[in-house]
């Protein structure tokens, strides 16, 4: 029997999984978060259409146009184009969207009272007016929170936005303006 050696025993060996745990604890709720934070909104803009504006006559009410001319100074919003709904000074240096979006709803209250569906509006712009301006103004117009039956709902404004360059003012309408 002294040739006999003994066998050793193997150990299962054991895997220590703690810290990966740990790094999964960590990671799982970050990535569910910025899965969250990184959601991609697409804005759909169409030009609107070229014509001649002395050649206006008289328009269908489906012809017609909701213009909102935004300045330096504040918000002018047409409907038709060319008759003045209201005029939005900007209030503390900033645009007062909240004005805004009640004179959109009452312009599309008016609409529907006529049984008249209209979803396009013209955003027409000075020069200067920042990029964050613009996509306010376009969720301003696109749409508006209500409530319904507990729960608060988008609803529908003038989602097809086109966006077009402001007319010159004239220079009567220039020292108005300022003063």
């Amino acid at each position: 029997m002294l040739g006999r050696k003994k066998r050793l025993q193997k150990q299962d060996a054991e895997l220590d999984i703690t810290s990966f745990m740990n790094l999964m604890i960590v990671l799982v709720p970050v990535l569910l978060m910025m899965m969250v934070f990184s959601r991609i909104t697409v804005l759909e803009l169409t030009l609107p259409e070229l014509g001649d504006a002395s050649a206006q006559t008289e328009l269908d009410e489906k012809d017609k146009q909701l213009e909102i001319i935004v300045r330096n100074t504040g918000i002018e919003v047409f409907y038709p184009q060319g008759y003045l709904v209201k005029s939005i000074p900007k209030v503390e240096q900033e645009y007062d969207y909240a004005a805004l979006q009640y004179v959109l709803r009452q312009i599309k209250q008016t609409l529907k009272n006529q049984e008249l569906e209209k979803n396009q509006a013209t955003l027409l712009l000075e020069e200067d007016i920042s990029y964050q301006v613009i996509v306010a103004l376009m969720d301003t117009t696109r749409s508006y929170e209500e409530v319904v039956v507990a729960s608060v709902v988008q609803a529908e404004l003038f989602p097809q936005i086109s966006l077009g360059d402001a007319p010159l003012l004239d220079a009567s309408d220039q020292v108005n303006q300022t003063q």
